[in-house]
């Protein structure tokens, strides 16, 4: 009995200092959104202050108010766009990369291994080399200033087609046989069969692709050149300059951009890592 009692804090002490690491880890992950949420409350005083406090003494939400009234940033129109592009982009992403997964994993010939080593190929581009000329492709068309210009440039994801392709090729191919024998063509096979069990990759892809669309800062300061077509990222921007930087505002502001990512990330996390383990990406 003495040995088993010996035993028992042994095995538990690698535990606690795993749940220690973690907890440490969950402390600097949490600290840049405690700084967030801390500045936004605080008065222009207390962020002008030399010493700091690690909360505000009279939390206030009169930068919100502030944020909110400024017509010269229209913040609120703002977080309209981010939210309409960031939707758009994600369903029609998704739409689009399925299919494409759908068809290289299905439809072996050279042709598809050609594009699937394509589209592997892009991911090794770095996304600046090709926003020139897609800027001027953009542009020649009239698509500045426009929902357009800020949606269909983006559509295309080569790592969302890898991974539905992933998750497709691993997909039992018996139960498409077993619609085609019902008579299911390959349309309807797809959209009655294969998509209502991939669930989980495509709210994988779907997380994966709002957040990127919502925290996208270059492209759309490139095509909303109109302040009718700010996104919330490109407003944020707008209140740090060379001559000033309204921190309060900055602060407040991101506060308010960072609750619908939170969301769609609390919401659908165990999707997310559903979704990258059933696709075969170790």
């Amino acid at each position: 009995m003495s040995s088993l009692a010996c035993r028992g804090p042994v095995r538990r002490g690698p535990e606690v200092a795993r749940h220690l690491l973690l907890l440490v880890l969950a402390l600097v992950f949490l600290l840049p959104f405690y700084v967030v949420v801390r500045n936004a409350l605080a008065t222009p005083a207390e962020l002008a202050s030399a010493s700091w406090v690690w909360w505000p003494a009279h939390p206030s939400l009169d930068n919100l108010r502030r944020l909110f009234a400024d017509q010269n940033v229209r913040f609120a129109r703002s977080l309209l766009n981010s939210a309409v592009v960031s939707v758009l982009q994600t369903v029609l992403t998704v739409a689009i990369s399925a299919m494409a997964g759908y068809g290289l994993a299905r439809v072996p010939s050279r042709a598809s291994r050609l594009v699937l080593g394509l589209t592997v190929l892009t991911l090794m581009v770095p996304t600046t080399v090709t926003f020139v000329p897609t800027f001027v492709m953009v542009s020649s068309l009239g698509w500045i200033s426009s929902l357009r210009g800020l949606v269909v440039p983006v559509l295309f994801s080569a790592f969302a087609t890898f991974l539905f392709r992933q998750f497709f090729a691993g997909f039992p191919l018996e139960l498409e046989e077993a619609a085609a024998i019902d008579g299911a063509g390959r349309w309807r096979t797809f959209t009655r069969v294969v998509l209502p069990n991939a669930w989980g990759i495509c709210s994988a892809v779907g997380v994966i692709t709002f957040l990127n669309a919502w925290n996208s800062f270059l492209w759309p300061l490139l095509i909303g050149q109109d302040p009718a077509y700010r996104t919330v990222q490109v407003a944020l921007s707008a209140y740090t300059s060379s001559q000033r930087v309204d921190v309060a505002q900055v602060f407040m502001g991101s506060a308010v951009a960072i609750l619908p990512v939170l969301v769609v990330f609390v919401v659908l996390q165990r999707q997310l890592v559903q979704g990258v383990e059933r696709s075969g990406i170790d």
